[in-house]
């Protein structure tokens, strides 16, 4: 159990360099990114990361428990710069279900900021 990276990564790929930015600046000890296939298809992170592969139509419910299944253990510090505030409310709900405590990391000009 170590420090884990949770961020949702939208269509936009706007947001992408952010992402990008996080995972490749921090050493984590693992990746999760919370997405689409066609994200996946398209983005290259520069690190080895886990997916959960989502469709967007889906039920909230059927998205926040898809999730919650794949929290990792440990420490979690979620990014939500990028993606949809479906999947933004899904994941918070599902760390509230699983009573996961959780920090908010952003990339800023000196770095990353945890909150």
């Amino acid at each position: 159990m170590g420090k884990a990276l949770v961020a949702t990564l939208g269509a936009g790929r706007g947001t992408w360099g952010h992402v990008a930015r996080l995972i490749a600046t921090e050493e984590w000890d693992s990746i999760l990114l919370v997405s689409n296939e066609w994200a996946k298809e398209k983005f290259a992170p520069a690190k080895e990361v886990e997916w959960i592969l989502l469709n967007n139509r889906a039920g909230f419910d059927i998205i926040k428990d898809t999730i919650k299944e794949k929290l990792p253990k440990g420490e979690i510090a979620i990014s939500m710069a990028s993606g949809a505030g479906k999947e933004h409310m899904a994941l918070i709900a599902a760390l509230n279900e699983t009573n996961r405590t959780y920090t908010i990391v952003t990339l800023t000009k000196n770095g990353l900021k945890y909150y």
